[in-house]
């Protein structure tokens, strides 16, 4: 193979390796596609193949790998000089195709870089973090249970468990989901920015856990007093723990924040409502979740 068909060559193994790289994002965008993760693997498998064979010609066909064991001259001979112009005007073209090999390379470095933190993507929320702080929760709310009844502050009883949603709102929203538990008010230990978040004792949190998003469905009451731990809301997925008494505080587990509180009232019939919205951002902690409020 001549010089100027290995650069050729080497040129045509690195585009394709930069086809290869793009075709990772846009099959990761395209969720329609049958096989994504077989798709995906060969897209990645075959664009790091192409570079293997690339860097294989290019070793064998364009490193120069002959040894000069001549003696350079003590003194500078016109011949020799006019020897040096004449074998660079002939080589200009391969300083063309080098230039060519060096813009193939830097596009399909460029083409794999994007491919290879086009995973991270899944790591949280890229473009669309709109749901993550927008909830359905406002001030006045009534809190409903599963069948839709308004939930009254008589109904929540220490020991227990309660979902609740927002009155004439979504329930697929993340941010719509309820967890309400009642605490002897002397048992509270909130934090100063979340006193008066109560409602006589009734605490309301989001039951999604800010690790993974999982929904909160266990809770831990104490059957052994005083030895036994306090009552504590748990993630049945990785165990996520949160303290209800000191405003969702993480006890244990991977959750990296509390569980977001809402602030509750009793209306003069006796019917909870939202007192405001969520104490934070909804669901699992994302690093952009904790850089914003929530809204409504």
């Amino acid at each position: 193979m001549s010089r100027g068909r290995a650069d050729l060559a080497v040129a045509a193994l690195l585009g394709l390796a930069a086809v290869c790289a793009v075709a990772v994002p846009v099959v990761y965008a395209l969720d329609s596609l049958p096989h994504p993760t077989q798709l995906l693997g060969a897209s990645f498998g075959l664009a790091f193949l192409f570079v293997g064979a690339a860097l294989i010609v290019a070793g064998k066909r364009l490193v120069p790998t002959g040894e000069l064991d001549d003696d350079y001259p003590e003194s500078e001979h016109p011949e020799a000089q006019e020897t040096a112009v004449q074998i660079i005007r002939q080589g200009g073209d391969r300083i063309v195709r080098r230039r060519f090999l060096l813009l193939a390379a830097a596009g399909a470095a460029g083409a794999i870089g994007v491919a290879v933190i086009t995973p991270l993507v899944s790591l949280g929320p890229l473009f669309s973090t709109a749901d993550f702080f927008r909830t359905p929760w406002r001030r006045g709310r009534r809190l409903v249970d599963e069948s839709g009844r308004p939930l009254r502050a008589s109904d929540i009883e220490e020991s227990n468990f309660y979902t609740a949603f927002p009155e004439a709102a979504a329930r697929e929203q993340l941010g719509a989901p309820l967890i309400l538990v009642r605490l002897p008010r002397d048992a509270l230990r909130l934090p100063p920015d979340l006193r008066g978040y109560d409602a006589e004792g009734i605490l309301a949190f989001s039951k999604i856990c800010t690790h993974a998003g999982c929904a909160i469905t266990l809770y831990r009451t104490p059957l052994f007093k005083p030895t036994a731990p306090g009552p504590a809301l748990v993630c049945p997925c990785h165990y996520s723990t949160f303290d209800p008494a000191r405003g969702g505080k993480v006890e244990f587990g991977p959750a990296g924040r509390p569980l977001p509180m809402l602030p509750l009232r009793v209306d003069s019939a006796g019917v909870l409502r939202a007192a405001g919205n969520f104490s934070g951002a909804v669901g699992p902690s994302w690093w952009g979740v904790r850089m914003r409020s929530t809204t409504t």
